[in-house]
């Protein structure tokens, strides 16, 4: 076998975007994962037009039956509604189950070493001491999860995630009531209800406070769940917590970080598979020109944006009022929230959104109680 120039602990989405990439780019790259495919996560599966066209460069593109289109986003709090639509190309809704299965078959066609059901157990110089046996490469690149055992190993575990910050997601079977992607809010919680095919839809509740199961945080959100009463249940529940860990740094010698055991953002954003596929992009440039301080470099510039857009997302959480004048500025100002979705998704530079209207925006969060009359209420 010809000498390995990464091997990939984890081989999820961000793994595989890794390996794609590597093999393309002419290296040699084993991914390895204690799971079989497919593997599914608990996450909101609402793809934005940045990570579609990513996908589409790296020729992992489920088949048109296996998802579902979405043109923008709608968010719904307290009656009121406002939608913002993507500029250019939609995003997609997929089922976690059928985007991992179309990104392990384009990576085994494009000659990527996949070794599933295989344990990583200790880094060593040179490569990882797994369940068969060692694997050698110069450059270890962990893409397994918040949870990290490359980060603990490699010594890079940092600040902690959010201990009260949860997220659980089922799916329904039920018939999609809108082609958007649409966000409810309501006080310390949302619900994002995914289209991810024509007669079912995926709902992932994220929440601050202790443990809870679905049903019961559902119940905080009454016209979702009486739109959704009588529907049957199309998946397991499947939850997470703990979101917002950093580590120490994403580089140590030769050990690399990317995707959420980098040090993702809050799921609030819809933001993590955009920015693990766009740090596999730029950790597999790194690799390719023997510099991994550049994939360090860009990761700080990658994760700027998103942080900063879930920071002000979780005021908008914790404070009724700022929610509620910030979605109703939305609704009296559809182009602006275009021009926001836009930004978000990586469509457009952050100086095309223009700095008075978001100065508008703000002063009205902040000062100005929502108008009752031609705002319309969620239905």
């Amino acid at each position: 076998m010809a000498p390995r120039d990464l091997v990939v602990v984890g081989g999820g989405p961000a793994g595989l975007a890794v390996a794609i990439g590597a093999r393309r780019a002419g290296l040699a790259v084993a991914v390895l994962d204690r799971l079989r495919p497919p593997i599914d996560r608990g996450c909101g599966e609402g793809l934005l037009p940045d990570a579609v066209a990513r996908l589409v460069a790296l020729g992992a593109v489920p088949e048109p039956g296996d998802r579902a289109s979405f043109p923008g986003i709608r968010y719904l709090a307290d009656g009121l509604a406002a939608e913002g639509r993507f500029p250019d190309v939609a995003g997609w809704g997929v089922r976690r189950t059928v985007l991992h299965a179309t990104m392990a078959r384009r990576a085994d066609e494009v000659g990527v070493e996949l070794l599933w059901g295989i344990v990583p157990q200790r880094l060593v110089a040179g490569g990882v001491v797994t369940s068969a046996g060692v694997l050698e490469a110069p450059v270890v690149v962990g893409a397994d999860g918040r949870n990290s055992w490359v980060r603990r190993r490699a010594g890079l575990d940092g600040r902690p995630g959010r201990p009260r910050r949860h997220a659980v997601r089922r799916h329904f079977e039920a018939a999609p009531w809108t082609d958007l992607v649409e966000v409810h809010w309501a006080e310390q919680a949302e619900a994002y209800v995914t289209p991810v095919g024509p007669r079912q839809v995926g709902v992932a509740l994220l929440w601050n406070g202790g443990a809870s199961r679905f049903d019961q945080v559902l119940r905080r959100f009454p016209a979702l769940a009486a739109r959704l009463a009588g529907a049957p249940a199309a998946s397991r529940d499947r939850g997470a917590s703990r979101f917002g860990a950093r580590p120490r740094a994403v580089v140590a010698g030769s050990v690399v970080l990317v995707g959420d055991a980098a040090g993702g953002v809050d799921p609030i954003t819809g933001e993590g598979l955009s920015l693990a596929l766009r740090g596999a992009e730029a950790l597999v440039a790194a690799v390719a020109a023997g510099d991994l301080e550049r994939y360090a470099r860009a990761h700080r510039r990658l994760v700027a944006g998103p942080r900063a857009m879930a920071h002000l997302l979780l005021l908008l959480e914790r404070s009724g009022r700022l929610r509620r004048n910030a979605i109703a500025a939305l609704h009296d100002d559809p182009a602006l929230f275009s021009r926001l979705l836009a930004f978000h998704s990586g469509a457009l530079p952050a100086q095309s959104v223009g700095l008075g209207p978001v100065v508008r925006l703000v002063a009205r969060a902040l000062l100005v109680a929502p108008k009752a009359p031609g705002v319309p209420r969620a239905a």
